[in-house]
């Protein structure tokens, strides 16, 4: 059974929630604040997280921080009442596959879940995966950029983004095959989500001016080296 951290404060929309992925044959860990939720990471390993964001003490966007400090690699899906274009672009950046606004449809969450999981499992990525990116090294399996000037550590999309650029080096990535690749989705919000990561690779890689990922418009992404 897939272990799914629920963070919601709400008891009737938590309860409700929790007992339906229990009945899709999901194993979840029903939290009412983030600071509960910080104690149960400590001592499990989550396949997935869900997170409402408007919380007593720590919000879902802290959280969400805290999370990816103690383990980059769970991929979490926000879903909240806050429905504003600047705070989907925001849980965007902060990683998330998905962005969610209340009321939901139980079972379009559920479809989501598990393309994200299963895009989760397809990763079977090599323990020995290290690309040559100018003066960086890129661990795939270890989620980090090292530079000889410091060490990134990438959330798990970053990692993917910058793999397939890596694969497709000093190629075109077309942007619908990492779109559906990474997102499992060509929508508006997907294809910003992307750009605001394509911004986070490009930060990163600023030490080496021999290094640039081209936007090619309408088309896609360059990785020239």
């Amino acid at each position: 059974m897939k272990k799914i951290l629920l963070l919601e404060d709400d008891k009737s929309f938590g309860y409700i929630l929790s007992e339906y992925l229990g009945m899709q044959e999901f194993q979840v860990t029903w939290c009412q604040s983030g600071e509960d939720a910080l104690k149960k990471l400590n001592s499990n390993n989550y396949d997935l997280a869900i997170l409402d964001i408007m919380l007593p003490g720590i919000d879902g966007f802290e959280f969400a921080k805290k999370m990816k400090e103690k383990n980059e690699s769970i991929p979490f899906i926000f879903l909240s009442a806050k429905s504003l274009k600047i705070d989907k672009l925001k849980g965007f950046k902060l990683g998330a596959f998905d962005y969610i606004t209340k009321p939901i449809d139980e079972e379009i969450l559920v479809a989501k879940i598990n393309v994200l999981l299963q895009q989760t499992n397809k990763k079977n990525i090599p323990s020995n995966s290290i690309y040559q990116i100018g003066t960086y090294q890129f661990h795939s399996d270890l989620f980090k950029l090292v530079h000889p000037q410091q060490e990134i550590k990438l959330t798990a999309r970053e990692r993917d983004l910058l793999q397939l650029l890596c694969e497709h080096k000093n190629q075109l990535l077309p942007r619908k095959k990492a779109l559906q690749q990474i997102w499992g989705s060509q929508d508006e919000f997907s294809r910003k989500s992307m750009d605001v990561f394509i911004s986070h690779l490009r930060k990163y890689l600023s030490k080496d001016n021999s290094l640039a990922i081209e936007n090619i418009h309408s088309k896609g992404f360059i990785l020239k080296c």
